[in-house]
């Protein structure tokens, strides 16, 4: 039978079979794919012609296209349905697809006609978007390494594929950490804990195949349970397995990859002429520099430091009442920031979460890129690859402009967090093609026949996904490897952590926050409060992560750590990290950093946009309002359409007409002297 990776697709919009797609189709397919990739690099090489753009650059970014029908759906399953199965194919494929592109990123004959191109590019003629395609490719094989020979050569290669090998590592130990690890429930454990977290902890037993209620540690079962349950030592239990993921020793302990990871990513950097990895990888961001990164996180580290201390004291005294001795742990935060939270602003979580049902957040967030882009959704009825999985056919004006997809519950082959990715880019050339954008999240499943309820935070982080997808989807480039989220790391979450802002547009609220009993829409004292509370508890959530952010940024600006996790203490020891609070992401833990180089010295990227974010919104504010339609097309037509085919700060000041400093940012969280 034909392997359907390697068919032509009869499917809607070029969608992936995922229906007739079996495990076993992967590997084969894979190798062809490879293969023909090969044989295309090859004749790019042998063309007897002259080097110019046409035969290289485009040529260039023509090929692979049998290898991206063939990753796209297996990377799609391995990150939100990774069976046992597929991370053995994960482990198999991940060193030779890092030994494929090594070796035509070491093409030396390859690289020849690129920088022949690129040495003439002053005669070519070339408009804005082939000139910004045929820089970036130069760039990119230049910080590939395609200039070393010999022995550097062949060394860069086999970094390369060990990297590879130790990212898949790092990613399949976490995701087994946090499916094992499972602490059952009694039923007087239930105690004080409210109807919805009860009902997630009966889903995820059964889920789980347990005799009863179970707290795992999915984010979204056990952050509500450390907010709620008034049982310290299971907080305890719980908090402490959450804070050790990939450190629970044995074959899925992380600390020795992250050591290793570190080591060679330094040796990668000074391969390429750079004094580490940290200024190798911010040499092409919007930041520059290590220094311009500790200098936002230092300006933003001083105040947040202030108002946690504060909030700790104020939090220890509800705690002495309990009975709690001396100052909180780190198990005791989220339960007496949410009593704190109910006292002082008589908000109650439980009470709150009736009001953001999934689908209706899911609604709010379709129907405001109604109101400022003009997009439409139809539900698609095409089997994905699981059955938890939605699709939507996006539109404007009656034109197809993408294939949206949600995939929002968690499951114990999800790995944890969430994400945005394009199963396919939108370009021009050499293709024409609409996106094809996923996101996923780790909602805790309801039991059959009830609604699906979101935390506060669940809401923002579907809104957050969704700006990434709206990036994808409204892209308007030339070329593939620009498109959408292709940016600088410090830019891309700009369009994503700004759309988060129209979850607390009060009409957004009004309209969307309804009950999922009557149907009434939030009321309106509680509605001031939600909007009132908006920056509760920010010192903590700003410590934990700035922590997280410097951690990531000195363990690679200087030689790599021998052992990371004491060069962690100390960097936390140096910042006076307050005792109840820990890092977002201990090190054995932080996939942002160590499943690959993504995020490696560019965790800081979220602060880094939400500098631009604040001031982007405070656009649309000045402008009259939220959804002022001149301010959403400015948006469109000067961040959104453009993708990474202009400089990050050009696009920006394109929109705003300056670069914005740290105020809109302190101001927003509520931590402006």
């Amino acid at each position: 039978m034909t392997n359907p990776l390697l068919a032509p697709w009869d499917t809607p919009f070029d969608l992936p079979p995922f229906g007739a797609i079996s495990d076993e189709d992967y590997a084969p397919a894979l190798d062809k794919a490879l293969a023909a990739h090969d044989a295309e690099i090859a004749s790019i090489v042998a063309n007897p012609v002259a080097p110019d753009f046409e035969n290289t650059i485009a040529a260039l970014e023509a090929s692979g296209e049998a290898l991206e029908r063939v990753l796209s759906p297996f990377f799609a399953v391995a990150g939100a349905d990774a069976t046992p199965r597929r991370q053995e194919l994960q482990r198999e494929f991940s060193p030779k697809l890092a030994k494929h592109f090594a070796a035509i990123s070491a093409n030396s004959e390859l690289f020849a006609r690129i920088r022949a191109v690129w040495d003439q590019r002053a005669t070519l003629g070339l408009d804005e978007q082939d000139a910004r395609q045929l820089f970036l490719v130069h760039r990119g094989y230049v910080r590939s390494g395609a200039a070393l020979k010999g022995a550097e050569a062949d060394r860069m290669k086999e970094i390369k594929e060990r990297l590879a090998v130790l990212g898949t590592e790092f990613t399949q130990n976490l995701l087994k950490d946090e499916s094992d690890w499972v602490m059952d429930l009694a039923e007087a454990d239930l105690r004080g804990l409210p109807g919805f977290l009860v009902d997630a902890a009966r889903a995820a037993g059964e889920e789980k195949g347990r005799a009863g209620p179970v707290v795992t540690l999915s984010r979204s079962l056990i952050v509500p349970f450390l907010q709620f349950s008034p049982r310290r030592e299971l907080r305890e239990k719980a908090w402490k397995a959450w804070c050790a993921r990939g450190a629970f020793g044995g074959e899925t302990d992380n600390r020795g990859i992250a050591a290793e990871i570190l080591a060679l990513r330094e040796e990668r950097a000074k391969l390429l002429g750079y004094a580490n990895f940290a200024r190798y990888k911010l040499d092409t961001e919007m930041a520059g520099t290590p220094d311009a990164v500790r200098g936002l996180l230092a300006e933003v580290w001083a105040p947040a430091k202030r108002q946690a201390l504060a909030d700790q004291e104020v939090l220890s005294a509800m705690a002495a009442e309990d009975g709690v001795n001396g100052p909180i742990e780190g198990w005791d935060w989220r339960y007496y920031a949410e009593k704190r939270r109910k006292a002082e602003h008589d908000l109650d979580e439980a009470a709150l979460k009736p009001y953001f049902q999934l689908e209706k957040m899911i609604e709010a967030a379709f129907d405001c890129s109604t109101r400022l882009f003009g997009l439409e959704y139809r539900p698609l009825d095409f089997e994905s690859y699981h059955k938890d999985v939605r699709m939507w056919e996006v539109t404007r004006g009656g034109e197809h402009v993408a294939v949206f997809i949600g995939d929002y519950f968690a499951r114990g082959t999800k790995r944890s967090g969430a994400w945005c990715s394009a199963i396919r880019s939108q370009s021009r050339r050499p293709r024409v093609q609409a996106p094809v954008v996923v996101n996923v999240c780790n909602f805790a499943k309801p039991p059959k026949g009830r609604a699906a309820l979101l935390s506060y935070d669940d809401a923002r982080t579907l809104f957050h996904e969704f700006g990434h997808a709206l990036h994808q989807m409204l892209s308007d480039v030339r070329w593939e490897g620009v498109s959408g989220t292709s940016v600088a790391r410090d830019f891309v979450e700009l369009p994503s952590q700004l759309y988060e802002h129209w979850l607390e547009v009060p009409e957004v609220l009004e309209k969307y926050a309804v009950h999922v009993d009557t149907g009434e829409a939030m009321p309106k004292a509680m509605l001031d409060k939600v909007l009132g509370a908006a920056n509760f508890d920010m010192g903590f959530q700003t410590v934990e992560y700035v922590a997280s952010a410097l951690v990531d940024l000195e363990f690679h600006d200087g030689a790599a750590p021998v052992d990371p996790m004491a060069r962690q203490a100390e960097v936390l020891a140096d910042l006076g990290m307050p005792s109840a609070i820990p890092m977002r992401h201990a090190t054995p833990q932080f996939a942002h950093v160590f499943s690959g180089d993504g995020y490696s010295s560019g965790y800081y990227s979220y602060m880094w946009s939400e500098v631009m974010d604040a001031d982007a919104f405070a656009a649309f504010e000045e402008a009259g309002g939220a959804f002022d339609p001149a301010t959403a097309k400015s948006l469109e037509e000067n961040i959104l359409s453009k993708g990474g085919s202009v400089e990050a700060a050009e696009l920006y000041e394109r929109f705003r007409g300056r670069l914005p400093g740290v105020e809109a940012l302190l101001k927003g969280r509520g931590l402006a002297a």
